[in-house]
């Protein structure tokens, strides 16, 4: 156990830790290089696309240091503020962490939220620069940013170039040196913390753990603690790039384990496999449930996928267990799930891997949050979307959760960022100086339900890519909240209905108006499109009938002979109003998500 090493690699997005983990595979002999690639840890198609990390992934590398032969567990994880429960995770398997930070834009806000996140499980903290080698780098000047934040010395920082290769033999000595074997007792009785597992349409569920004390054998009878079922263990091995079978794995090792389940619901992230014979006494204290912050109802196009949907999503729960859905209908769309996601950014890579892996047509609604609605009796009910609303005359009050947030920026931004934080209902808590003045750092009090729709890409927009984002829940408080409907032709189309803060319910429903003019096909009659705060009507807009010229043949004659043909087409046109239907197309539920 002794020459056992584990440690994840954390960073704020695009630092470069996909590339730095590519210099260590390849300095190690870990990878071919006839197999090296770009990102090899990137695995799927959109990750490569995008350039982001949204799984974490686990792979051993061999090293011998002064002839010493050591095993190396590395655990690359997502940078993302949408994936953070990824990373508390890969913490949890691990004893020590990589914490890049790139030489060029220095500490950025998901930095911070990381780093402790990694200082509060105890690990032993390696801080690296990267991208040395590139001309705008400063690396004095954030090296004084990572001083002051870590409170380490500055001969332990390592210089590093995931590109060139630079200063790689040194993060693998600091590695081996600085980071703590795992400890634990392989006499034991068997536990081993699930923290992630994958599909495998030909062998069932693949889960990934860690052994914190005892061993587990191919062929052993084990049990995972949570659930209460019990398999015997088909396969257990190492993770390499492939899946690598060994006999026995013992304490402070990781590894995976094939046992032929099938259904999705028996493997738990962070639940404890032990053994049937002999059970240990408790389960390890994994890491908190995870709680979706932005809820928004998945469709399938076509009803009859409904049970396919179902399954799928199933399946990828498996691989991203912070996904949450409950069955649920609607009057304009059938029958679907109301889906919990973990913040925009979630929601768009979850529709999209439906489609890119599932073959999957969705249709998915206006996202928005849970709000805690107390009635006059003094019960309070989770509201996830509008239709579950009570009637108003029931209503107490309405709280809804509010966040704090982080925004590190560059003094020049800061003008902007406030008036988009404060026109967001935010309330600045304190500003300060960070890294010497040449950063500031804004903390805001502010609805979640404000952030949840465009915030994020207009302060990227407005800071020039500049200013870093991060948030965790702070608690819920008493808002007015109206419920904002969408009717066409008089009836309510219930995706289209939104919660939405009084102040804002005007101008809201004047852009929804105008936006689906334009989006919603003519048809052979007119269509009224209205915005209603209850009974009262606060915006309307009217797409016009698409007409037929019937008095073109009539050429002279008598003018009642024309009047004659209008009057028939109007009554033609009111019966059609009546049993007309109006279809909304796709583009019309996205367009309303990105309304500026």
């Amino acid at each position: 156990m002794k020459n056992i090493r584990n440690f994840c690699i954390i960073a704020h997005i695009d630092h470069g830790k996909s590339t730095l983990a590519d210099r260590l595979l390849e300095y190690t002999n870990t990878i071919a290089a006839k197999d090296m690639e770009a990102q090899v840890l990137d695995n799927m198609d959109l990750e490569r696309e995008r350039g982001i990390t949204i799984k974490s992934h686990a792979i051993q590398m061999d090293y011998t240091l002064n002839g010493q032969p050591y095993v190396l567990n590395l655990i690359d994880t997502p940078g993302h503020v949408d994936f953070s429960y990824e990373v508390s995770r890969s913490i949890a398997a691990c004893e020590g962490a990589l914490l890049i930070v790139d030489a060029t834009q220095g500490i950025q806000a998901q930095t911070i939220s990381n780093l402790y996140m990694a200082i509060d499980n105890n690990l032993e903290i390696i801080p690296v620069l990267n991208k040395c080698d590139l001309d705008s780098a400063n690396p004095d000047e954030v090296a004084d940013q990572i001083v002051e934040m870590l409170g380490c010395d500055h001969d332990e920082i390592i210089h590093a170039s995931g590109k060139t290769g630079m200063g790689i033999p040194e993060i693998l000595e600091a590695i081996v040196e600085r980071i703590p074997a795992p400890e634990g007792d392989p006499d034991a009785p068997l536990q081993a913390l699930i923290f992630d597992s994958v599909f495998n349409p030909f062998r069932g569920i693949i889960a990934y753990f860690k052994i914190e004390n005892g061993s587990i054998s191919t062929d052993d009878f084990v049990k995972f603690v949570a659930t209460g079922k019990e398999y015997h263990a088909d396969e257990v091995g190492v993770l390499k790039l492939d899946l690598a079978p060994r006999k026995t794995l013992s304490a402070g090792n990781v590894g995976y384990i094939i046992s032929g389940i099938k259904t999705s619901r028996e493997v738990k992230v962070g639940d404890t496999i032990t053994h049937v014979a002999r059970p240990c006494d408790e389960a390890i204290h994994g890491f908190q449930e995870v709680k979706p912050m932005v809820f928004a109802g998945v469709y399938p196009i076509e009803t009859e996928d409904f049970e396919n949907l179902r399954a799928s999503l199933e399946k990828l729960q498996l691989n991203d267990a912070s996904l949450t859905f409950t069955p649920e209908s609607s009057a304009a769309l059938g029958f679907g799930f109301r889906c919990g996601f973990l913040g925009l950014l979630h929601m768009e890579i979850i529709q999209e891997r439906l489609g890119r892996e599932f073959d999957m047509d969705v249709i998915t609604t206006v996202p928005n949050v849970s709000y805690r609605v107390f009635d006059k009796k003094g019960n309070v009910t989770e509201v996830h979307n509008p239709s579950g609303l009570p009637d108003l005359t029931l209503i107490e009050h309405i709280e809804e959760p509010y966040i704090r947030a982080s925004v590190i920026t560059t003094p020049e931004f800061i003008g902007p960022i406030m008036t988009l934080c404060l026109s967001k209902r935010g309330e600045l808590v304190r500003q300060e100086y960070i890294s010497g003045g040449h950063r500031m750092e804004l903390t805001f009090d502010m609805p979640l339900g404000e952030i949840v729709i465009d915030f994020y890409d207009k302060l990227k927009s407005i800071s020039k890519g500049y200013a870093s984002f991060d948030y965790h829940i702070n608690g819920f408080r008493e808002s007015k909240l109206v419920k904002l409907d969408i009717l066409l032709n008089g009836e309510s189309v219930d995706a289209l209905s939104t919660l939405t803060h009084a102040d804002n319910a005007v101008t809201f429903g004047r852009r929804m108006c105008e936006k689906l003019k334009e989006l919603i096909p003519r048809q052979q009659f007119d269509i009224a499109v209205q915005a209603a705060i209850g009974a009262k009507i606060i915006a309307r807009e009217t797409i016009k009938a698409v007409r037929k010229d019937v008095t073109a043949k009539c050429y002279g004659g008598d003018i009642s002979r024309k009047r004659k043909l209008l009057e028939k087409q109007k009554k033609g046109k009111k019966r059609m109003k009546q049993i007309g239907s109006v279809e909304v197309p796709q583009k019309a539920f996205l367009a309303v998500l990105k309304l500026d």
